[in-house]
């Protein structure tokens, strides 16, 4: 059985979902190097930068730009890799 792909959620438990885990922006943090992390409502987090031309991201850059995102979704990679091994679960 190929395990990269058994993930928690819809259809088959042990199917990765379409499009990932979605999870809702809870808050934010800087790392210790000073990039902001999106706090998700899973308690993962996830970054969040502002880094063109690769990652743009402009609405982290300002306290109003990221109040506005708060409660908005972001794929959560953490989630989206947690594993379940059918012999466990029974």
């Amino acid at each position: 059985m190929d395990r990269a792909n058994l993930v928690p959620g819809g259809g088959c438990p042990y199917r990765r979902p379409a499009g990932g885990v979605k999870r809702r922006i809870a808050g934010y943090h800087r790392d210790d190097e000073g990039h902001w992390v999106a706090d998700l409502e899973c308690g993962h987090g996830q970054h969040v930068r502002h880094d063109p031309p690769w990652q743009t991201r402009e609405w982290v850059t300002t306290p109003e730009g990221r109040a506005r995102f708060l409660g908005r979704t972001l794929n959560c990679v953490k989630c989206d890799h947690q594993i379940i091994d059918p012999i466990e679960t029974g």
